[in-house]
C-alpha cells in the first residue's frame, strides 16, 4: 500500500485530496523539497528542511509544523513505505483561499502533501557520463527560493530531452547559471569553478556537499561566474543534484565540448562523495 502525507496526517494515497482553490495549483505559490533516501535512511535531510524553512521565510509563510515535528513525519513516511533507495518529495502551498493575487488572510494555513518514490541510483550515467544542451535561461530572478513555479525550468528541460539530451545547461547571455534541475561545475587546470550562490541560483544541497568535500581533498575552488566560451573549452563538466549526485558531463550540444569520459577530478569527487553516504546512511 503507497502511503503519503496530507496535511500532517499519513494517509492511503487515494485517500489525500486537495481543494481545487489551493494557491500551490492555482498560482503555484508555494515551496519544495526533495530529499535523497540510501538503504532506508535519509541523506542531507538537515540540510534540505533548513533551506525548506528558509525559503518559506522569503515567501513570508509561516510553516505549521516544527523542524523536528517535520522531520520526524517525513521519517514516519519513509518507513511506513518501506523506501529503500529513492527519495521523498514535500511541498508547502500557502494554503487553500478564495482566488486573488495577493496574500490571503493570515489564519489561512499552508497546505503540506508529501509522497516517497523508489528511485535507483543513475550509476551506469555516474560511470559514463551524459550528454547537455545549452538552453538560454528565462526563468525569474528569485532562483535562489525552491518554489514551486518550475516552468521555466521545465521547458529548459523539455528543449533538452528533445534533443536527446540529459540536462539542459542555462545561460543568461553569455554567462553560465545552473542546470535546469542542477548545478553546473567546470574544470580548468585542476581549478573547480561554479556560479556563486546569488538570487541567479539554488544554492543546492549537493552543491554545497561538494564545496566541503574540496576543502577536505585540497582541491581549488573558485565560486564566480564563468562564461559559456569557458564551459566549452573546460578540462571537465559536471553537474549536482540530490537525485544525479556528481554527473558528469562529456558533451554540449550546440557547443564543442566532447570529453568521451569522465574526468579525473570528477571521478575522485565522486568516490569522496559515494564515502559520505555510506557514512550517513551505511
Amino acid at each position: 500500500m503507497n502511503y503519503v502525507i496530507l496535511n500532517g496526517q499519513i494517509l492511503e494515497r487515494n485517500e489525500a485530496k486537495v481543494d481545487i482553490e489551493d494557491r500551490g495549483y492555482q498560482f503555484g505559490d508555494g515551496i519544495y523539497e526533495v530529499i535523497r533516501v540510501y538503504n532506508g535512511t535519509f541523506f542531507t535531510a538537515d540540510e534540505h528542511l533548513t533551506r525548506l524553512f528558509e525559503s518559506a521565510e522569503k515567501i513570508g509563510m509561516t510553516l505549521p509544523c516544527t523542524f523536528e515535528e517535520l522531520k520526524n513525519l517525513l521519517a514516519s513516511l519513509v518507513q511506513r513505505n518501506k523506501v529503500n533507495d529513492g527519495i521523498i518529495y514535500l511541498q508547502f502551498s500557502r494554503g487553500v483561499a478564495a482566488r486573488q493575487h495577493h496574500y490571503p488572510d493570515k489564519n489561512v494555513e499552508p497546505a503540506f502533501t508529501a509522497y516517497t518514490k523508489e528511485m535507483p541510483r543513475p550509476k551506469d550515467k555516474l560511470e559514463n557520463g551524459v550528454q547537455a544542451k545549452l538552453v538560454e535561461d528565462v526563468r525569474w530572478l528569485r532562483c535562489d527560493i525552491k518554489s514551486l513555479n518550475l516552468l521555466g525550468n521545465i521547458m529548459a528541460k523539455q528543449e533538452a530531452a528533445e534533443a536527446g539530451c540529459f540536462e539542459a545547461i542555462l545561460h543568461r547571455g553569455d554567462k553560465v547559471t545552473e542546470g535546469s534541475s542542477s548545478n553546473m561545475f567546470i574544470v580548468k587546470d585542476g581549478t573547480i569553478k561554479t556560479h556563486p550562490a546569488t538570487n541567479l541560483i539554488l544554492n543546492g544541497i549537493t552543491r554545497r556537499v561538494i564545496l566541503d568535500i574540496c576543502k577536505e581533498q585540497n582541491i581549488p575552488v573558485q565560486e564566480e561566474e564563468f562564461t559559456v566560451e569557458e564551459l566549452l573549452s573546460a578540462d571537465e563538466i559536471f553537474l549536482a543534484s540530490t537525485t544525479s549526485e556528481v554527473m558528469p558531463i562529456v558533451k554540449v550540444t550546440g557547443g564543442e565540448f566532447e570529453a568521451g569520459e569522465p574526468g579525473e577530478i570528477t571521478k575522485k569527487l565522486q568516490a569522496v562523495f559515494e564515502k559520505k553516504i555510506t557514512q550517513q546512511c551505511g
